[in-house]
């Protein structure tokens, strides 16, 4: 497989994104087994361009680069020289001329990291940690990773995701990823204030009220309120907000007996799911941390061209 960037799920081919989930299982058994230092990317440098606040996210790109023995440089935007004017682009252009070979790119606007990409010297990568409401494919890798785990065969499974669909980039992604998986059903729920216009683009079925949409689902993906992108008012209250479409042990029991629960984090405890759901025994929200640190080795080892061993043969391709 021949990937030099990384910037949405949309833009993979079916057999790319299984490919990255098989890598990403192999080496998350190799650091299971005690390989927790690879030499894959010895001799390569990698920079996390963060414009934008980030805690898992941040912090898994520069353990997943050091993990795989890589140079990681984290740049301080706020005061590097972008703050005394220089451009974007001359910031990585300055990079660029060090030898750099791989920037990991989170930002507020949307097209940021393909902006990026457009401009990169032939020998450097863009990996996109986030940009605006956008993408953020790394964090759909993950969670695809964790369904398949627990689930295996994306073709029966029926998927729910909660919330603030409206500005969030998890969400975009996430439905990418289950459609180039052909998986089942997927449904969304939520307030309509919070809901794009173009669900029917990618065959998803909205609910509005949250005890219908869960009935015999598999998988229930939740999601956080991000009031920093509102503008205007979407939803009347917080505790209002709860008492319809927040994440109960009572509403979990309509759905499947074995259905997994998800977040991609932050959450926010008693506004859309509470706190004995994301720590109870359908929880996989810590899976999907730990899943997140394989992932973004996986990708930064494909993009960089090194050499991965080969998955084995019990992990087949979906």
């Amino acid at each position: 497989m021949t990937l030099r960037h990384l910037l949405d799920i949309e833009s993979l081919k079916p057999a790319q994104l299984i490919e990255l989930l098989d890598t990403a299982e192999t080496l998350r058994e190799l650091s299971e087994r005690g390989s927790r230092k690879l030499p894959l990317l010895r001799g390569k440098t990698v920079v996390n361009l963060f414009f934008e606040a980030s805690t898992r996210t941040r912090t898994t790109f520069e353990l997943a680069a050091s993990r795989l023995s890589a140079d990681v440089v984290n740049l301080d935007v706020a005061s590097s020289s972008a703050s005394k004017g220089e451009s974007l682009l001359d910031t990585m252009a300055t990079l660029e001329a060090m030898h750099c070979d791989l920037f990991v790119v989170r930002h507020q606007a949307s097209g940021a990291a393909r902006f990026f990409a457009e401009h990169a010297a032939p020998h450097v990568s863009i990996l996109n940690a986030g940009d605006g409401r956008n993408s953020h494919p790394t964090q759909a890798l993950l969670d695809m990773l964790t369904i398949r785990q627990h689930k295996h065969d994306f073709s029966e499974l029926k998927v729910l995701i909660v919330g603030d669909v409206l500005h969030s980039r998890v969400a975009r992604s996430d439905f990418q990823a289950l459609n180039l998986l052909r998986t089942g059903e997927v449904r969304v729920c939520g307030p309509m204030t919070l809901m794009p216009p173009n669900l029917t683009d990618f065959g998803i079925s909205y609910f509005p009220k949250l005890s219908d949409a869960i009935s015999d689902v598999d998988v229930v993906i939740m999601l956080r309120l991000q009031r920093e992108r509102m503008k205007g008012a979407f939803l009347p209250s917080e505790r209002e907000y709860f008492h319809y479409y927040g994440l109960t042990a009572e509403l979990l029991k309509r759905a499947k007996p074995d259905c997994i629960v998800m977040h991609p984090g932050p959450m926010n405890r008693g506004v859309e799911i509470a706190s004995d759901v994301a720590d109870g025994p359908q929880s996989v929200i810590r899976a999907q941390v730990s899943n997140g640190l394989a992932v973004r080795m996986a990708v930064m080892a494909k993009v960089l061209g090194a050499q991965v061993p080969q998955v084995s043969s019990r992990q087949a391709a979906l």
